[in-house]
């Protein structure tokens, strides 16, 4: 993570679960995202969080370690989503392109369609 400016001096806690920061507190999602970040004392981070499914906000002081375990999660959660959105988009090109294909074995195509 890249620090958006500041340093708190602050003590350096662990998130309310041992799951990591990740994982929601209140209602245990797996999906929490991160608002904000900063860099604090001592190779720490205050890191502003928030849960997409329950909407729960925390914010915190934590240790680098921490805050590297969670990027890269973070990292990963976002390769899984373009990995997604690649073959989302590769299977509806070729639904749409069996589609013109059919299209043009019976003639359904004419000159004023484009």
């Amino acid at each position: 993570m890249q620090p958006s400016g500041g340093d708190h001096p602050a003590t350096v806690r662990s998130p309310g679960r041992d799951d990591g920061l990740h994982v929601c507190t209140g209602c245990g999602s797996r999906l929490v995202q991160p608002l904000w970040w900063e860099e604090a004392a001592n190779r720490a981070w205050r890191v502003g969080l928030r849960c997409p499914e329950c909407e729960r906000q925390r914010e915190g002081v934590y240790s680098q370690t921490l805050v590297d375990a969670y990027d890269a999660r973070l990292a990963e959660g976002a390769e899984a989503l373009a990995t997604a959105y690649r073959r989302l988009s590769r299977d509806n090109l070729a639904a749409e392109l069996d589609r013109f294909a059919a299209a043009l074995r019976v003639d359904a195509i004419l000159p004023e369609d484009f």
